[in-house]
């Protein structure tokens, strides 16, 4: 396993038929000039079913939500190809800066931070200065949704230092303070370049939270904390719960299950944080997800929220630079192409993708069209 510089890689979000796909071999390493021909014709063909999908207002699925159109101008930018699209882009971020708030970026007012750190991510994408005034704003915003139990500013309780939802749902969680750190991480030289003294978010206390989503027993002291290896360093979704459940140990103990996304999730986040690949919080997810590696299901959950998982899955092992997970078996994998033809295998004839399973909105082939799209762009860029 090769892990190196962790900031190279740029983004950026009923079960299925399991693939004979990844089971395939092809050729390794650099260039595979016919597997990324493949690949850059599912992007084509997936970016032209969500410019066919834009609504005329701009907007991709919903006005309600600017993160999912966020999320399709993510997919656009990345395009390896680099096609001229003038009039969906322009359109996409027209709405996208009209959903500008003083509190946010949003549509209906909920799920603040979701929103307000996609629209940011797009932002970012973009790549041009004219933004940088919203960027800021947005940056502003979601550094004041950073939780404090007490307001003290010492991370003193197992939420401190996460971020929920925003103001009407503060509880922190894993999945909300991701996209917040991912936001926050690749918007910073908007404050950089202009030397500016703005707040910063408490990343030490973002860290604190984070481990408190690990079983990683010398980092986290709850209860629920387990050394198994269907669990050790695997994350769940807060501190006191997990989308995956429990599951009940030798001895009669429970413990909160770690899950795929999630775990992933946790992983990226240390990244964002600063961590580097020899901390021994970041080696142990890559222990975990050797130990539960597959591409047929979203590890703990089946195929709930399975694009989400893939998504997760491209960015974290391409941003610590992970060419090859080896399974406990001794079977050594090399992920990113065996990722790469399962969904080019899941992709539908009108080039979306979708998920039979309509947990976590992935029954919006808009949603995990823009997820596959951007991992196949990084995909792409790294076979």
């Amino acid at each position: 396993m090769k892990v190196g510089n962790l900031f190279r890689c740029f983004v950026s979000i009923c079960c299925l038929a399991c693939s004979h796909a990844a089971e395939k071999t092809i050729s390794a390493g650099p260039g595979n000039d016919s597997l990324k021909f493949e690949i850059q014709r599912a992007i084509d063909k997936g970016l032209a079913s969500l410019e066919k999908a834009q609504n005329g207002e701009g907007w991709w699925s919903t006005a309600d939500h600017p993160a999912l159109t966020g999320l399709a101008l993510v997919a656009f930018q990345g395009d390896p190809a680099k096609k001229a699209r003038p009039q969906t882009l322009t359109k996409g971020y027209e709405y996208l800066l009209g959903c500008e708030h003083e509190d946010g970026i949003y549509g209906k007012r909920e799920l603040i931070n979701y929103n307000t750190s996609v629209a940011l991510m797009a932002l970012a994408a973009a790549k041009d200065s004219k933004y940088d005034n919203y960027m800021r704003q947005a940056r502003r915003v979601l550094i004041k949704l950073q939780y404090d139990a007490d307001e003290k500013g010492v991370a003193d309780n197992p939420f401190d230092g996460g971020i929920g939802y925003g103001s009407s749902s503060p509880k922190p969680d894993l999945v909300n303070t991701l996209h917040a750190l991912e936001a926050l991480y690749y918007s910073r030289k908007t404050v950089s370049d202009t030397g500016s003294s703005e707040a910063d978010l408490n990343w030490e206390a973002a860290i604190k939270f984070i481990q408190n989503c690990q079983h990683l027993s010398n980092y986290n002291k709850q209860p629920w904390v387990s050394e198994d290896p269907q669990n050790k360093g695997g994350f769940v979704y807060a501190p006191d719960s997990s989308k995956a459940g429990e599951v009940q140990l030798e001895g009669g103990r429970n413990a909160l299950r770690a899950y795929g996304s999630i775990s992933y999730a946790g992983m990226l986040s240390y990244i964002y944080a600063g961590l580097k690949p020899e901390d021994p919080r970041v080696k142990a997810v890559l222990e975990w997800a050797k130990h539960n590696y597959t591409l047929h299901e979203n590890p703990g959950m089946g195929a709930q929220g399975l694009f989400f998982y893939f998504h997760t899955m491209t960015k974290a092992l391409s941003t610590a630079q992970v060419d090859v997970l080896e399974t406990a078996d001794g079977k050594r994998h090399n992920w990113r192409e065996e990722l790469t033809l399962r969904l080019l295998d899941l992709q539908k004839p009108d080039g979306s993708w979708v998920n039979e399973n309509g947990r976590w909105w992935e029954k919006d082939p808009m949603l995990t069209t823009a997820y596959s799209v951007i991992s196949l762009e990084m995909l792409y860029r790294a076979i």
